[in-house]
């Protein structure tokens, strides 16, 4: 009776319970958590529906697009609303605000030129002392590699002259007969001992 009454009449199942009942409302073709599958399903293999490659990839391409569209319309509705919000809020102040600001971003801007034409002056001054102290140096190389080359010469010239006047005492064959009657005449004796200040201390005499 109780059950006819829970199916049709609610309220007054509610009012026939005792108080310290818990009343548990049945809800028709719903299982709870703790109830086993059914016998009916138990082998039934759930699987997904085949999909299609290239179908699934113009539908991602479509969705990625579809929601780059919404995000954006989203974000100019609220730029808008917000734009909106702050002029009625603001009202004339902000036109004198962007005014403002307008021209502070044009005095700014010609600020920034003028700074950037002084700093290129700037480095094109320093790229040109850079140039002329590398010119400079080059020179100097120059001058220094002819005044080796010069000082080389002189050198080799002056050996040369050296060797010429050397070679006035060379033995030759035409001077050969005159340079042993020579040393037969000046005999001279090598064998003789000096100390540490190069005097000779001790010779031999010649035999």
């Amino acid at each position: 009776m109780l059950r006819a009454l829970s199916r049709c009449h609610d309220p007054v199942v509610r009012l026939l319970a005792p108080r310290n009942t818990v009343l548990i409302e049945t809800v028709r073709g719903r299982k709870s958590r703790t109830d086993p599958k059914a016998k009916s399903k138990l082998d039934r293999i759930k699987t997904p529906p085949p999909v299609d490659p290239v179908e699934m990839v113009v539908l991602k391409e479509r969705f990625t697009e579809y929601n780059l569209i919404l995000r954006a319309l989203r974000l100019e509705f609220k730029e808008q609303v917000l734009r909106k919000k702050y002029e009625d809020e603001v009202g004339s102040a902000a036109e004198e605000r962007t005014k403002k600001e307008a021209e502070e971003h044009r005095s700014l801007m010609a600020w920034n030129d003028a700074e950037n034409l002084r700093l290129r002056q700037i480095r094109e001054q320093r790229v040109q002392k850079e140039t002329e102290a590398a010119e400079l140096k080059r020179r100097e190389a120059i001058l220094l590699r002819q005044q080796e080359l010069e000082d080389y010469i002189k050198e080799k010239e002056r050996q040369i002259l050296q060797l010429q006047e050397e070679a006035k005492d060379f033995i030759t064959m035409d001077n050969l007969d005159e340079r042993i009657e020579e040393a037969l005449d000046n005999p001279k004796n090598y064998n003789f001992a000096i100390d540490k200040e190069g005097r000779v201390v001790k010779r031999t005499a010649i035999q």
